[in-house]
């Protein structure tokens, strides 16, 4: 992750224990006060667990659906090796690598998990190295103010009731709306259609080629989000399969601000997958069986802190998707060739051979509350036409090839529904490569 500027200050908090008076006429002051304080640590942790299951629910909520929605909690909150709180609210639960979700998955109960890549894609021909040498200084995740998981555990984000009772239902939780790629007007454009709530300002490759994989670098901001079923979204699309049928295979990653998957406003770092089009299959990161975790480092769904700011420091993170070329599994590396993970060859069809194109971009919902067309913001808000340190941006396109090796982007199509809403540009430079700067601010006087 490439990162220019200050690290975000830690709240310092300061704790007074109290004992009775009848206590400390005995002399047990001291005594009980470190044994309280000892103590206070493991207490805090069975206090927020309890919290993930009890903690107040919006309305009222039938016996039984609570009843099914803990012991969804309990299939995907796993007991912890170590619990780590975060400044920002966020649990992140240390679970042994052997007892992730994942692996619960029907057609995971043989697979061996495979620790690392065979290859790492290279870049093929010459590059700058500016690109390399920048990416030293990382902005973190925010819970890493605080501690890191052990050897042999991934870090998972604990999952509330709260989070549950956010979506639409339990079935939803998790999951992207199915009309997130309904009939495509062009094949060429698959996951954009105006008039189903999703707006978008993408690059895209052709949709005749093999792809192996794909990478960019993508500066953080954090967008305003108008409504609490909205969401605002960066990523890279990896795709195979019909554009305009059922089985459409899709493996994406980026950082997103969602309200109604995370209960907050800040950018976090996410993955998705499916294989039929998002009709049934798939999750965001590990809210169901799929993904497999193996690093103990970056935590899915977790927060990105420090964000970019208008006119001052920029953020970014890089995202490198690509085959496994022995093993057939799709990996992904985050920051600085952080090995995060793999989703299984086993979870997919036609992306078992190759994708056939590769998209990069901003998504937001519009749900036109009020009646008018949402203010949620695409990016940081700002059109691209603002340029550097104003507006959003990825940078350094790449495509992995059949010879598992990185090469530049040269041809991509740009698109955008509403220009007025939100809009795209795209360039090439000897630094950057072929780049983008995309996003807006939804809602002004052109965008009624």
């Amino acid at each position: 992750m490439v990162s220019q500027g200050r690290s975000s200050k830690r709240d310092s908090r300061k704790s007074n224990t109290t004992v009775p008076c009848f206590m400390c006429s005995m002399g047990y002051t001291s005594s009980l006060s470190s044994m309280l304080l000892l103590l206070l640590p493991a207490l805090l942790l069975v206090l927020s667990f309890l919290a993930s299951r009890v903690t107040a629910i919006p309305g009222p909520v039938s016996t039984l659906k609570m009843e099914r929605i803990n012991r969804h909690l309990d299939k995907i909150n796993r007991p912890a090796v170590k619990s780590i709180q975060s400044p920002d609210g966020d649990t992140i639960d240390c679970v042994l690598r052997n007892k992730q979700p994942a692996l619960d998955h029907p057609l995971l109960k043989d697979h061996k998990i495979q620790r690392l890549p065979s290859q790492i894609p290279s870049f093929k021909g010459e590059k700058n190295r500016q690109n390399y040498t920048a990416g030293r200084q990382r902005a973190w995740q925010t819970w890493h103010h605080v501690g890191r998981c052990p050897k042999g555990t991934v870090p998972i984000r604990r999952n509330s009731v709260q989070d549950v009772l956010r979506a639409k239902s339990l079935f939803h939780y998790g999951k992207k709306q199915v009309n997130t790629v309904p009939l495509a007007r062009s094949v060429e454009a698959p996951d954009v259609v105006s008039g189903n709530g999703h707006e978008h300002a993408i690059a895209y490759t052709g949709s005749k080629q093999e792809v192996y994989g794909a990478k960019a670098t993508i500066n953080v901001w954090d967008p305003s989000v108008e409504s609490g079923n909205e969401f605002s979204l960066s990523q890279v699309w990896i795709l195979s399969g019909s554009f305009d049928g059922s089985d459409l295979n899709s493996i994406e990653a980026g950082w997103q601000v969602s309200p109604e998957l995370y209960g907050d406003s800040r950018p976090r770092l996410f993955t998705y997958w499916t294989n039929d089009a998002y009709q049934a299959t798939g999750c965001y990161n590990l809210l169901c069986e799929g993904f497999i975790q193996t690093d103990r480092q970056i935590a899915i769904g977790a927060a990105i802190s420090p964000v970019s700011a208008s006119n001052g420091d920029q953020y970014d993170i890089t995202i490198l998707i690509w085959k496994d070329p022995t093993l057939g599994n799709w990996w992904l590396s985050f920051g600085d060739n952080r090995l995060v993970g793999y989703w299984p060859a086993e979870l997919f069809t036609h992306l078992s051979n190759h994708a056939t194109m590769v998209e990069w971009g901003g998504e937001v919902v519009n749900m036109r509350p009020n009646g008018a067309h949402t203010a949620t913001q695409m990016g940081s808000g700002h059109f691209a036409s603002d340029g550097f340190r104003k507006a959003s941006y990825f940078r350094n396109l790449e495509v992995v090839d059949a010879d598992n090796s990185l090469t530049a982007v040269q041809d991509i199509a740009i698109l955008a529904e509403n220009t007025n809403c939100y809009n795209i540009q795209s360039y090439k430079s000897a630094e950057w490569g072929t780049y983008f700067y995309y996003g807006g601010p939804g809602h002004n006087d052109l965008c009624p």
